[in-house]
């Protein structure tokens, strides 16, 4: 009874918050040839991103981490009308907010104030993105704190195995590619080489604007009308998608003095788009329950398995853990996705799931810059913003069958990544299972 009671007030409450939704009109329009998309917010915070599409196939391997330092250095190395210091000055005197960040698929450059104090940051931000400084001795400052968030990172042995996984299991892909790049990379990298290619991604083309504030559609058209005029068109860009599919299990080792042993497998996840991704991502979410409650609870090898569809222009299925019996692991995991695959989902674990998903999805959609950000995804991996107005009902359609046949189509063969102690470790307990392969192979 109670979880009846829960499961109604929960209902009630996204139904609540979807009608609050729905009368904001969100709506877009084209500036300068860039599409605007505007989420009218309610409140009077002013949230705005900026988006430049590419990730880590705007660059080669041997110069990853640069468009990372680009977009740190638009708001941390001054610009032609301020120095670093004036520039955050005047954002503090506001508690204004503009920095810019990157990731696989895209990057932000992102500003944040009250509405009252829009037209003090929007002229900094403005100046950020078109005339960035790049200052020699700023652009070493921030170099060096990339430097040593890099080796931080690589200390950090949940950090360090999953870009062990991304390295070994996309090699030769762009998605090998990490947007932070590597110590020796950054190490070369020249204020006037970097502000050359921040220059050469800076194009209309590859633009996407979101808004999620309370500003007159004439203020928006005319604020960011003024900063396009400033970027050139350059040529036509499109996101390019990619299905990634393990034809054969592996594993791949690398030694690491460390208390416990990392493993990380990767496999094949549907496309943003594709009929099969609502379908997956609740299956994902069912089985790292399960994942949890048998490797941890059931079976003590792990304090906090994982498991996890990682999404992008190349999507993926993720399981990890750290444990001292690796070998041990991968008997209960071949074990789970058996079962999984040969029972399939329960339906009141479908059901659960579907309303703990969309719950997470309304938690996410609190603030302005989490509504901006789902704008920036559905757009540019969906190629439609508007997926999140249609969400909540695709994901409510879905049945049993269809969460348990996806699992089954995409949870194949697997990538395995191994950090610790070699000696730990049996490859051919990862290498020679049968149950890693999928049902329902998908043509790449």
């Amino acid at each position: 009874m109670k979880t009846k009671i829960f499961i109604l007030l929960i209902t009630a409450g996204l139904c609540s918050i979807n009608r609050v939704m729905a009368q904001q009109q969100p709506y877009d329009m084209m500036v300068n040839g860039v599409k605007v998309i505007v989420q009218p917010s309610g409140n009077d915070i002013v949230e705005i991103q900026t988006i430049i599409k590419g990730g880590v196939a705007n660059y080669p391997a041997d110069k990853c981490g640069i468009e990372s330092l680009a977009m740190t250095a638009l708001s941390e190395c001054g610009t032609m009308k301020h120095d670093k210091n004036s520039f955050k000055d005047q954002l503090d005197k506001v508690s204004g907010t503009v920095y810019g960040f990157s990731g696989k698929d895209f990057s932000i450059m992102r500003m944040n104030c009250i509405k009252s104090d829009f037209e003090t940051v929007w002229p900094l931000y403005a100046e950020a993105i078109t005339i960035p400084k790049f200052d020699p001795k700023e652009f070493a400052r921030i170099k060096q704190d990339a430097i040593n968030n890099l080796k931080e990172a690589d200390s950090q042995p949940d950090a360090a195995i999953n870009k062990y996984a991304d390295k070994v299991a996309f090699a030769g892909r762009d998605f090998a590619k990490d947007p932070d790049g590597t110590v020796e990379i950054i190490e070369k990298l020249t204020p006037e080489e970097t502000k050359a290619y921040y220059q050469s991604i800076l194009t209309r083309s590859r633009m996407v604007v979101i808004v999620v504030a309370d500003l007159d559609k004439s203020v928006i058209e005319q604020k960011v009308g003024q900063l396009l005029a400033a970027i050139k068109q350059g040529p036509p860009f499109e996101l390019k998608k990619s299905f990634f599919r393990v034809y054969k299990n592996t594993f791949s080792a690398e030694q690491r003095d460390l208390a416990t042993n990392y493993v990380e497998g990767v496999t094949s996840g549907p496309a943003p788009g594709t009929p099969d991704f609502n379908a997956f991502n609740v299956a994902m979410r069912i089985f790292a329950q399960r994942h949890f409650l048998d490797v941890r609870t059931n079976n003590g090898l792990s304090y906090a398995p994982q498991a996890w569809f990682n999404t992008g222009s190349t999507s993926v299925a993720k399981f990890a853990v750290s444990t001292t019996q690796p070998d041990k692991y991968i008997a209960v995991f071949d074990k789970l996705v058996d079962k999984v695959k040969t029972e399939g989902f329960k339906p009141d674990e479908v059901a659960n799931m579907k309303i703990t998903y969309l719950t997470g999805f309304y938690y996410r959609q609190e603030t302005n810059q989490a509504q901006a950000s789902g704008l920036a995804n559905n757009e540019v991996l969906f190629n439609n913003w508007k997926r999140s107005l249609t969400f909540v009902g695709d994901v409510k359609k879905l049945t049993t069958e269809e969460v348990s046949d996806a699992f089954r189509k995409y949870i194949g063969n697997m990538v395995w990544v191994y950090q610790g102690d070699p000696k730990k470790v049996n490859p051919l307990n990862y290498t020679n299972g049968t149950l890693h392969k999928a049902d329902n192979p998908v043509s790449q």
